[in-house]
């Protein structure tokens, strides 16, 4: 059952607010308001990009009626928290799956790749290790110094034949359709920062060695701008 069928089926309906990220997913505020409620944004931990429970409890009304999660680039963790504070509260918890789950082989080849680059990267910042971890992406951060670093970055990398995509380019919040005036410092800088690597189970070890290359060849990037 989809998002949208869980909300209904729980009874989630008009006057209702329902807890959601804006770091991605537009997909989650679109089915808040199909069922007629208001999606209310929290913000994300900045080290799995999953909705942060604290913040979301943050967020909590009288009219909440339930928060709505997702495993961020293969990352679970999260998930925990926001059912224990669902529990807690008395609210629906539901979890969005961000894509469907790979075959096993495929996750395992996934994580051996990511053993790799986490080793040898210098030039970005790695993600955060964590168990069960299914690597649906590889996200590291290219901190920005004043100037559009992460572009600049990805742009060269890009010129040495390395294949990259920016994660989330837009948070949900500054969209036309769902503009707030909300606090979201951690969803902010994670859509300025963040910069998705290639790791899938096709790559060679050339491959990774030429992604590496290019990354740590270009590591002053980093370097605080005079």
């Amino acid at each position: 059952m989809g998002t949208i069928g869980m909300l209904k089926s729980a009874g989630v309906g008009a006057g209702d607010e329902v807890i959601v990220s804006a770091y991605g997913n537009v997909e989650l505020a679109e089915a808040v308001l199909a069922v007629r409620a208001l999606p209310v944004f929290a913000d994300i931990d900045g080290e799995t990009y999953c909705l942060d429970a604290g913040a979301a409890e943050a967020a909590v009304t009288s009219r909440t009626a339930a928060i709505v999660g997702v495993k961020r680039f293969g990352s679970p963790a999260g998930m925990g928290r926001l059912e224990e504070l669902g529990r807690r509260r008395g609210l629906l918890v539901v979890e969005h799956r961000e894509e469907a789950d790979a075959d096993p082989s495929a996750v395992a080849r996934r994580r051996v790749h990511a053993a790799y680059l986490d080793g040898r990267l210098t030039g970005v910042r790695t993600p955060v290790v964590c168990e069960g971890h299914g690597y649906q992406q590889y996200v590291v951060r290219v901190p920005g110094n004043g100037r559009p670093d992460r572009d600049a970055f990805a742009h060269a990398v890009r010129r040495r034949g390395v294949n990259c995509h920016v994660p989330v380019k837009t948070p949900v919040h500054r969209l036309p359709d769902f503009q707030r005036e909300v606090c979201l410092p951690e969803t902010e800088r994670a859509a300025d920062e963040t910069l998705a690597l290639p790791i899938g189970g096709e790559l060679s070890r050339r491959d990774l060695q030429r992604v590496v290359a290019a990354c740590n060849a270009l590591g002053g990037l980093l370097q605080p701008a005079f």
